[in-house]
């Protein structure tokens, strides 16, 4: 008898749906495609499986029997891989996924952090946009997100299904460079207009400078010369002279200390940011879990950068 894993776990979702089109979507595969591969496993079985004649489909007396079976292996089959993933957590990387800006500042001081919390922690990292991130979040293909924290929700994250903490508190600041004197080239009090640096439409960090300017007079005075999504592109500019941008502290510490970039407005444009760690609950890797509950019992200040 030659039976393949996706046979099993193909009837097993027919059986729970009563649907071949239903099936073919949650299995990610045509209707043609997993009508076939029923076949093929009703061929290897010996046996009619599915009783195609009623609308939704049933199963035969067969088919009854075999499910009891299916369900077992399947189940059994999942048990056991996800038991060796956790014994092999040791030697295998996490994989994270982070917001390019977390990824290239603030990650690495605060995995090295972590690891004398955990010992030594293997990671295996991929930066990309907030919204790219949650989608492989979603689709269980990460083991931990790295993100800002949105407090309009428009990030969709069901707490439950996507538990987090915080583990930073951060600010985006309005930075440029100096003129000679120290004093900002393009201060926010400025009445001529301001050479705006900006983060392109759908970056998570520009719906957050928006949102700080969205009944302000200042942004009538701030003409866009130069957008991006990343912030580091916005440094990269204003170190140039090019204009004026909102980027996270953690990202200038150097530079403001060096005085290549000097605050261009006061305090009150600062903008406060929640860093969050991000994991699925849908998705059972002891590994995973373990290490989130060991992260759970350390002091704060082993999770804060």
């Amino acid at each position: 008898m030659n039976l393949e894993t996706k046979w099993l776990e193909d009837f097993v979702a027919l059986a729970n749906t009563r649907s071949f089109s239903a099936s073919a979507r949650q299995r990610h595969v045509t209707q043609p495609a997993f009508s076939r591969r029923i076949r093929s496993l009703e061929q290897a079985v010996g046996a009619t499986l599915v009783d195609r004649s009623t609308t939704p489909i049933g199963l035969t007396p067969e088919g009854q029997l075999f499910l009891v079976t299916a369900r077992s292996m399947v189940e059994q089959l999942s048990e056991c891989l996800a038991h060796l993933r956790g014994l092999s957590m040791a030697n295998e990387a996490l994989d994270i996924v982070a917001a390019h800006s977390l990824a290239l500042t603030f990650f690495p001081r605060w995995i090295s952090r972590l690891q004398k919390g955990v010992g030594e922690l293997p990671t295996r990292l991929v930066a990309m946009n907030v919204g790219d991130a949650i989608h492989v979040l979603r689709e269980g293909n990460c083991d931990l997100m790295l993100a800002y924290y949105d407090p309009y929700a428009s990030m969709q994250l069901d707490g439950e299904a996507f538990p987090s903490f915080s583990i930073g508190q951060v600010k985006m600041l309005p930075v440029c460079v100096p003129n000679a004197d120290g004093t900002p080239r393009f201060a926010l009090d400025d009445e001529a207009g301001i050479p705006f640096l900006a983060y392109t439409q759908g970056a998570f960090l520009g719906r957050s400078v928006r949102m700080l300017l969205k009944n302000d007079p200042l942004r009538m005075r701030l003409k866009t010369v130069y957008e991006t999504a990343m912030a580091e592109g916005l440094k990269g500019m204003a170190l140039q002279g090019v204009g004026m941008a909102w980027i996270p502290d953690f990202c200038i510490r150097e530079e403001l200390a060096a005085g290549r970039l000097v605050r261009a407005g006061d305090p009150q444009w600062d903008i406060p940011l929640e860093i969050r760690l991000y994991r699925c609950s849908l998705v059972h890797k002891p590994g995973v879990e373990k290490l989130w509950r060991q992260m759970m019992k350390l002091p704060r200040d082993f999770l804060q950068a």
